[in-house]
């Protein structure tokens, strides 16, 4: 079909790599992106959307991946499926709040 599927041992370097090069997005960069989603304005989001965003956008990333990815940086989500995206970003972006 000539579909590739990144297994997660293989996104993360190329993250690394995105995240280093100051032109391909920054943790504000993405902040920006995902306010778009923020229909409440409160800082949160549908994760189906977050999913849906990984799943579709850059490189295509198998349900497993995009699962895993969720389950390491995001934090849990609402009866609504709401989460806060702010959180999820600092750690997929390594700018994780002290204690």
């Amino acid at each position: 079909t000539g579909v590739k599927f990144m297994k997660m041992e293989e996104f993360v370097p190329m993250f690394m790599t995105v995240k280093k090069d100051k032109d391909c997005g920054s943790y504000e960069d993405f902040v920006e992106v995902l306010k778009l989603y923020d229909k409440m304005e409160d800082g949160t989001m549908l994760v189906a959307e977050l999913e849906y965003l990984l799943k579709n956008l850059g490189e295509c990333l198998p349900k497993e991946d995009i699962a895993e990815v969720l389950k390491e940086c995001a934090p849990p989500e609402d009866e609504e499926g709401l989460f806060m995206f702010d959180p999820f970003l600092r750690k997929l972006c390594g700018k994780e709040k002290p204690l």
